[in-house]
């Protein structure tokens, strides 16, 4: 069955970027002139998502005005004969079919997904977390999608990190006694556990916020209790998940940016205009003449 739908969990209140983030949701953000949530749309619908839904919380107005048509701002930039900006505002409301699903209390990442079970039905489907921007020749979601139609098994998004950052993530546990798949970068997952202490990790193999998953994780989200941070872990239902199906991690290629730390966000906006052909000279020009 194809993955036609993709989840994308906004609720958050984003207070790593407090003061900037009291009165606009962090996903609107901006790396360089777009804001954070739409490259992560983008990825989805380059993959062939058809639909979106986009789990929202109060003061997340801002991301649906962003997605929807703005016929003043499109009568404006048509007077004023400025069409390739008339172009690209379209095309942002063009993207994709979009729906928005109000999560009332910020119960975890698990949570949030759960949300989407009347809207996904039973099918597989896609959670994208906007905050990991992920850059390169392929959709990092593209990616899994294929390991899915391979594997007909949920896959996980997964990139080696240093021993002593394994403690930021939810790290994937292999079995040596299993055959490993036939692509190198496909890994049967035997364990996950989130958050390891430092030390106890099964791997180094982090997952980061790109998941396909079968329709099955509901049920397994529905029977998990809360965990680490009083939440309900994706990563727990996860767990559960695989005394039933396989579950797979897939060491996906490109560059992941977490957009959702300052240092991140600032190093995520220098690089993507470094890649812009209309900035990158000039902006390379000013980097290389500060006295840093």
């Amino acid at each position: 069955m194809r993955v036609r739908k993709a989840v994308f969990p906004a609720a958050g209140w984003g207070t790593r970027f407090l003061p900037a983030t009291k009165a606009q949701p962090k996903e609107m953000l901006p790396l360089v002139d777009k804001p954070i949530i739409q490259y992560a749309v983008e990825e989805a619908v380059a993959a062939g998502i058809e639909q979106v839904i986009i789990v929202t919380s109060s003061l997340k107005r801002a991301i649906e005005d962003h997605f929807d048509l703005s016929y003043e701002l499109e009568h404006l930039l048509e007077e004023k004969g400025d069409i390739e900006m008339l172009r690209q505002v379209r095309h942002i409301s063009d993207l994709a079919q979009v729906a928005y699903i109000r999560q009332k209390e910020q119960l975890g990442l698990g949570h949030a997904v759960l949300m989407a079970k009347d809207l996904i039905g039973h099918e597989p489907f896609a959670v994208i977390l906007p905050d990991d921007v992920v850059v390169g020749e392929r959709p990092c979601i593209g990616q899994l999608i294929h390991a899915y139609h391979q594997t007909h098994g949920s896959v996980v998004a997964v990139m080696e990190v240093p021993p002593e950052e394994t403690s930021r993530y939810g790290v994937i546990g292999t079995d040596p006694g299993i055959d490993p798949p036939e692509d190198p970068r496909l890994h049967q997952v035997a364990q996950v556990v989130e958050k390891p202490p430092l030390g106890q990790a099964p791997s180094n193999l982090a997952i980061i916020g790109r998941y396909v998953l079968t329709p099955k994780v509901f049920d397994k989200l529905e029977q998990t209790q809360r965990g680490a941070g009083g939440e309900i872990q994706l990563t727990d239902a996860i767990q559960a998940l695989m005394d039933e199906q396989q579950v797979f991690g897939y060491e996906f290629e490109g560059t992941r940016y977490d957009a959702g730390t300052t240092m991140g966000w600032l190093k995520a906006s220098v690089e993507l205009a470094l890649q812009r052909p209309d900035l990158a000279t000039e902006f390379r020009t000013y980097l290389s003449e500060l006295q840093l």
